[in-house]
């Protein structure tokens, strides 16, 4: 640690005070707002207390919080509330910094706390952070003298403050990509006039190749993020040998994992952006036919446009394995539109670069984020010292 740059404990920095276990039946239609994790994760739904709280239970916006219950990377750590007034739920405290602790600099902190115990975070489900109050109190950081908080505080905050002005911009393009959906495949499952609509079984041929010996990568669908290394997924291979019955994609051909999960509930379909993979043989897997364009069923499949003949289908929801029930003849007699192939390439034009604007965005608030992780890293260790003026 640098001079100038005390070894204290978090504890001794500031004050945890603890919200109220509320239970269902406190749980009204009007009050204050009772604020839980997924309130800081940005949820506007909200439960109320009608009650008269207690003091320690209310919170204001521009409070420090901190989850000591979460999803490690997402929910657990330190948040500033900007949110309405409220009373805290039992998994969050609101911090109260100290004399001489400059807030933002406590909150930033804080996140260098939070990194630390998430990386020491083991059991089965490692991606759970649950920790006890000492935990977090006995913490040790480098405490700057207040000037020098305040200077690097400033600094950190312009980085903040870009990354959230790229999240509002993102959250814009995300409508923006949403609104072009709806106008080109309709909402519901009502799809545009005047386009002809067919049995997937009519426009493309299911693909039921098996491995003929050859070296491929093993690999899953998620709803989130397409096709991913099985290893990555989860973290180890799950194929074993029953990997001999995987069906062998090729480039460009689609598979539907009829897995239910809360971003896909009826499954998701994917194209595979890869020269091969082998991949579960309970997943559908086809080939577009001639004259259609890929780029735009890729589109149509991830807005949702089947969905609501697939709720239809699938009448007894989710089988012992984590599949919906769901046959083969019935997910291929889906029926799904076909334009002119001309049609087909000029909405998936317009798809993919709204689509490229969010993974550019995306690309530069990652960037900022690292950034920001460095400086943090230099300033709040004392590592790099900043100049702050006299008087």
């Amino acid at each position: 640690m640098r001079e100038g740059h005390k070894r204290i404990a978090i504890g001794d920095l500031c004050e945890f005070v603890n919200g109220n276990g509320f239970r269902p039946p406190d749980w009204k239609q009007t009050g204050l707002p009772i604020i839980r994790i997924q309130n800081l994760n940005g949820s506007k739904v909200f439960n109320y207390f009608d009650g008269i709280p207690k003091d320690k239970w209310i919170v204001e916006p521009g409070d420090l919080l901190f989850a000591w219950a979460g999803v490690r990377g997402v929910s657990f750590g330190p948040t500033i509330w900007s949110g309405p007034r409220g009373v805290l739920n039992q998994h969050i405290f609101r911090v109260v910094p100290a004399k001489g602790v400059d807030r933002y600099w406590l909150y930033l902190a804080l996140q260098i706390v939070t990194t630390r115990i998430e990386a020491n975070a083991h059991g089965f489900k490692s991606s759970l952070v649950h920790v006890q109050k000492a935990g977090i109190t006995d913490q040790i950081v480098g405490l700057p003298p207040l000037p020098e908080q305040h200077k690097i505080a400033e600094i950190l905050r312009t980085w903040d403050e870009a990354i959230e002005k790229l999240k509002v911009l993102r959250a814009v393009k995300r409508d923006h990509l949403t609104g072009l959906q709806q106008t080109f495949f309709g909402r519901g499952g009502a799809f545009p006039n005047g386009w002809e609509k067919r049995p997937l079984s009519s426009i493309c041929t299911r693909v039921r190749r098996r491995n003929g010996g050859g070296e491929h990568p093993v690999m899953s669908i998620s709803a989130k993020s397409g096709f991913l290394m099985q290893s990555d997924k989860f973290s180890r291979d799950m194929a074993g040998s029953s990997v001999e019955r995987y069906t062998l994609l090729r480039e460009g051909e689609f598979a539907y994992n009829k897995g239910n999960s809360l971003t896909a509930p009826y499954g998701c379909i994917f194209p595979l952006d890869r020269p091969t993979a082998l991949v579960p043989f309970v997943y559908f897997c086809f080939a577009l036919n001639r004259n259609m364009n890929r780029d735009f069923y890729a589109h149509l499949f991830a807005a949702g446009a089947l969905n609501h003949q697939l709720s239809r289908l699938i009448n007894s929801g989710v089988r012992n394995d984590g599949l919906l029930n769901l046959n083969a003849d019935d997910f291929f007699g889906c029926k799904a539109p076909v334009p002119p192939l001309k049609e087909q390439e000029e909405i998936a034009a317009a798809l993919t670069a709204a689509k490229g604007e969010l993974v550019l965005l995306d690309a530069q608030t990652e960037a900022l984020q690292r950034q920001k992780c460095g400086l943090m890293q230099k300033l709040l260790t004392g590592e790099w010292r900043v100049k702050v003026k006299a008087g």
